[in-house]
């Protein structure tokens, strides 16, 4: 009979970011290695639990042994079996020994073909696994298989040595209300398991698999599943903030580690100076987030309230010994942050750039302040280009890395940025130049905003494509999964600001620009061709992610596109084209024509009308002398879509040359010139986009 299978390890405290995905990973190894040895049904799932101390899973439906298996294994090319007489030879006795068939005469084996050679079979039914050796494998494979950050090595009660994220205490393996008798980690399984550290009862007894959760709940004061832990901080949050008429601030990250660090959860409310909040609340919320996993509040308008939440492992009737602790705790780190923010102000982003000189940006390109030089012309450069006011860009460029060397800063990276923006509305700089100081560093990841205006969007780009020159130009691109200086994250943010910012800027200009800030030999001289490639591919990925079929992106991006802001009007209007009746034809004979143009060993001339002697290729000159000038300009006007509608017009005179034309004529000067008149024409067809990548 099946029965529902547990298997837990307790631990010691396990890595807080790291614990749902052990979790998950644990439950599916387990079910899946089930599965595998017919232990339990296929594409059953294992329900997960996930705890600071254990990791556990809940496998229904779960057979003591495996149904025995008919099996068919071939032993060995009759030839090799059986000598010149037809009789056994030692090669076979060894194979049958070996298949576990030693008592298995020559008569009961199958004499057959394996396709190649008469071969001899076994045909029998192989006995299903027990349990115990099944899940003996299974553990075995999903502890090595854990996703663990850091493997710890100590030594078992048992005096095993053993390596895993975190020395291992206890192993439950039940199936039902029966023991498993497996080991693990140098432990041998049992049914005793441990509750909370404070509250419920500390080690008892697991009557049922199937009883696991309501059991441990009930005795032992742990919430066992992560996914319902989870679920009851975010709504006892929510309710305290309710009551305090706040909001959380930014607070799923935060929710999610919470989680990982508590087994019972309990929320509580905390207050703190209001004299505090003189500090910019970037720095109190980070500082209560990180070192103190506090949730901070805010009002309705984003700003920070002087209360916090606590999420404690601990219910109390009287709470207000925990609150006044934390309360004293984050006072003192409230208090660092205040002292920072006072210190740093005594000095002014301005004086503080040239300290930027002993700071190593890379060791092949120079420090921070050679950097920041090479920021200031280019950010100016690219004002100048979008008619931005380039005094303000280069002021925010060269004040744009000086908060690196404050205190704040020191304390806290994730603040580099908006302590600068802070800092600079402090010394009196433009409000421009401080916004554009926070915002060069926009998008930081893939759904941020982007920068509001043309002079933080000029510092942005400067920021990234000097980061990308420079890095990519010494050697260090990315391979595979390995990105340690984010080209391919600073690649996207210059994409996304020039496409959805419709920046009129030329890509390829700006990566040669860029390229000649370097006064080194150590970034190669065609590192912005080279840029240009890897970025088309990024641009691939985000047309995608915009919903852009992948065969309209790549007939986009085979034009090896320079203009951005154009790349998503050309996209719609290649999809629209495709819903012209036209459209498949078309693409089809330009496939066929850039076929016959690659493939010729012939030069195209230019199309001489006076060269020509079938009606049907003076027809086509026609068309493309008629069509030429009017999708050119409809192109110089961004008038994609009416220019491939204009161009599918020309289809029958398309098609009409290719049925009575032949193109690679014995004429030389005929052939020269019928190439040249399907290399305008290829021309003129691919003025939007390479069409001939839409041909199925």
């Amino acid at each position: 009979m099946s029965a529902p299978l547990l298997v837990e390890l307790f631990t010691e405290e396990l890595p807080p970011k790291a614990l749902r995905a052990l979790g998950e990973a644990f439950a599916a190894g387990i079910a899946g290695g089930l599965q595998r040895r017919g232990l339990a049904a296929p594409g059953a799932a294992g329900q997960a639990f996930a705890t600071p101390r254990r990791l556990a899973v809940l496998v229904p439906r779960v057979l003591p042994r495996a149904p025995d298996t008919p099996r068919r294994d071939k032993v060995l090319p009759v030839s090799v079996a059986l000598d010149a007489a037809g009789q056994p030879t030692p090669t076979l006795a060894k194979k049958l020994a070996a298949l576990g068939a030693a008592g298995v005469a020559l008569e009961q084996l199958e004499r057959a073909s394996d396709g190649k050679q008469d071969s001899l079979f076994w045909n029998h039914v192989a006995p299903g696994m027990t349990l115990a050796q099944g899940l003996q494998e299974a553990l075995a494979d999903a502890v090595a298989a854990l996703p663990i950050p850091k493997v710890m090595r100590y030594q078992s009660a048992s005096g095993e040595d053993v390596s895993f994220v975190r020395p291992a205490h206890g192993l439950v393996a039940l199936h039902g209300a029966e023991v498993v008798p497996v080991r693990a980690l140098g432990l041998a399984a049992g049914r005793r398991t441990h509750g909370h550290r404070f509250m419920g009862t500390p080690v008892f007894h697991l009557d049922h698999a199937g009883g696991y959760e309501r059991q441990l709940l009930e005795q032992g004061m742990v919430i066992a599943a992560f996914d319902a832990r989870r679920a009851a901080i975010a709504q006892a949050l929510a309710e305290a903030a309710a009551h305090h008429q706040a909001a959380l601030a930014e607070a799923e990250d935060l929710i999610d580690e919470v989680t990982a660090l508590v087994e019972f959860p309990t929320v509580y409310a905390g207050s703190f100076d209001s004299a505090f909040l003189a500090v910019p609340q970037e720095c109190l919320i980070l500082s209560m987030k990180r070192h103190q996993k506090y949730f901070p509040l805010v009002d309705a308008a984003g700003r920070l309230l002087p209360r916090f939440l606590i999420v404690s492992n601990l219910r109390a009737e009287d709470p207000r010994n925990i609150i006044h602790g934390n309360e004293r705790v984050l006072r003192a780190r409230l208090a660092d942050a205040r002292f920072f923010f006072d210190q740093d102000r005594r000095q002014t982003l301005a004086e503080r750039v040239e300290k930027l000189g002993a700071v190593v940006y890379h060791n092949k390109l120079g420090s921070q302040l050679e950097r920041v030089r090479r920021l200031t012309r280019l950010a100016g450069g690219i004002a100048r280009l979008l008619h931005a006011d380039a005094a303000l860009a280069e002021r925010a460029a060269r004040l744009a890395k000086a908060d690196l060397v404050t205190d704040m800063v020191g304390e806290f990276p994730e603040l580099q940025g908006i302590m600068g923006m802070h800092y600079a509305r402090h010394d009196g700089e433009d409000d421009a130049v401080a916004a554009a100081i926070e915002a060069h560093y926009h998008p930081r990841f893939a759904a941020d905003s982007l920068p509001a205006g043309n002079t933080g969007a000029a510092v942005a780009l400067a920021d990234k494509l000097d980061t990308l020159t420079g890095i990519y130009g010494i050697g260090l691109v990315p391979s595979g999964d390995k990105d340690p200086f984010g080209l391919r994250r600073a690649a996207l943010g210059v994409l996304r600001i020039l496409v959805e910012g419709e920046l009129p800027l030329d890509l390829l200009h700006l990566l040669r620009q860029a390229r000649a800030g370097f006064d080194t030999d150590a970034v190669s001289d065609s590192v912005a061709s080279d840029l240009h490639g890897f970025m088309l591919e990024r641009l691939r990925g985000l047309l995608r992610e915009r919903g852009v079929e992948a065969a309209v992106a790549d007939a986009v991006i085979a034009q090896s596109p320079v203009r951005m802001d154009r790349v998503l009007p050309r996209a719609a209007a290649v999809r629209a084209f495709l819903e012209l009746p036209e459209a498949a034809a078309l693409a089809a004979a330009n496939k066929r024509i850039r076929n016959i143009l690659r493939k010729s060993v012939t030069a195209p001339g230019e199309p001489d009308l006076a060269l020509m002697v079938e009606p049907a290729e003076k027809a086509l000159l026609e068309v493309v002398l008629a069509l030429a000038p009017r999708v050119a300009s409809l192109v110089d006007n961004d008038d994609y879509t009416e220019a491939l509608r204009l161009l599918a017009g020309a289809r029958p005179a398309v098609d009409r040359f290719f049925d009575e034309v032949m193109v690679m004529a014995e004429d030389e000067s005929t052939r020269r010139n019928r190439l040249g008149l399907l290399a305008r024409l290829d021309g003129l067809l691919n003025a939007v986009a390479d069409i001939s990548r839409l041909a199925a």
